[in-house]
């Protein structure tokens, strides 16, 4: 499914930017699939507009069908800084030279965000448990396979505890961005889905009539809130310039702040890799989960690999 989704989004990178000559200051920032592209480019584009006025830079959009789009692109040079899940950030540091330099803070002022799976409100499906038991009879809509709070926590949290295989469980299952998800169990068209507490809150503002048919039945633990990353080989010059207006936007200017508030931000705060330590580890606990229920491993095979996940495990405290 992942090499899937890769030739996809290879040959959408190989269309959408085949000939662009990319210079010290024409920048392509990437933005993930959590929504429709038309929808997220309303929410971007002030911001853009700004950074271009404010550091004579050009800087554009970069959207892909899917966050694998995001990474290759950025592991092929071309998005040299992007907005990030955390899954999507830590994919984008060990496979595309990324690094994050500035987190996302929450119009509350949080630092953090959660997945949720959802229903429609008349369903029948309460609780955690009923999903559980009844698997063979709903559809589910699961997450981008980058995804943090879409695929990740729910995999380890709503899955890998509780030794169920999500692609087996379900009577059927898709995958889907959040926005999608959303629909889908509006609509009725999945039975329950994987979903964040950002993107619900967004469309309570944007499709409040849809948001209404939804209900939360499970509630992940707080996920350090989205990080913005750059490519690590970017001159020092241009980082510099980054940071200084990521870290300075919306602080004080009220038409910034109402363009951070419409995606249900107030501004952004200095961050580093270590934000991603705690992704690490979910990541290795479900590989861990998985391997330890693999029936087809030898008892050997199995001791190996996960003597191998604990030792990685252990170089993360």
């Amino acid at each position: 499914m992942f090499k899937k989704l890769v030739a996809t989004s290879v040959a959408t990178l190989a269309l959408g930017l085949s000939g662009t000559t990319v210079f010290a200051q024409d920048l392509n920032f990437g933005i993930i699939a959590t929504e429709s592209s038309q929808q997220l480019k309303q929410q971007w584009q002030p911001l853009l507009d700004e950074l271009n006025r404010q550091t004579g830079m050009k800087v554009t959009a970069f959207f892909a069908p899917d966050y694998a789009g995001v990474i290759e692109g950025m592991r092929f040079n071309k998005v040299h800084f992007a907005w990030f899940g955390n899954k999507s950030a830590m994919e984008a540091v060990d496979r595309a030279n990324g690094e994050v330099f500035a987190k996302v803070v929450n119009v509350d002022g949080t630092e953090g965000y959660y997945s949720h799976l959802i229903v429609h409100r008349d369903s029948p499906i309460k609780t955690l448990d009923d999903v559980l038991k009844n698997g063979k009879n709903l559809n589910f809509g699961n997450g981008d396979p980058n995804s943090t709070s879409g695929f990740l926590v729910p995999s380890y949290y709503v899955f890998a505890k509780n030794g169920v295989d999500a692609k087996t469980h379900f009577k059927l299952t898709r995958s889907a961005n959040h926005e999608t998800n959303a629909l889908a169990v509006a609509n009725k068209q999945v039975d329950v889905a994987t979903n964040n507490s950002e993107t619900l809150a967004k469309l309570d503002k944007t499709l409040p009539e849809k948001i209404k048919d939804i209900r939360v039945i499970w509630t992940s633990p707080l996920i350090a809130s989205d990080p913005i990353v750059w490519r690590k080989d970017l001159p020092e010059a241009t980082k510099t310039k980054l940071k200084n207006f990521f870290l300075n936007y919306a602080k004080t200017n009220p038409q910034e702040r109402e363009v951070m508030a419409k995606m249900n931000w107030s501004m952004f705060k200095e961050s580093s890799n270590a934000q991603l330590v705690p992704i690490r580890q979910l990541d290795f606990f479900s590989k861990r989960n998985k391997i330890e229920s693999d029936t087809t491993l030898s008892a050997d095979d199995r001791k190996l690999r996960l003597a191998e996940i604990d030792k990685k495990l252990a170089e993360l405290k």
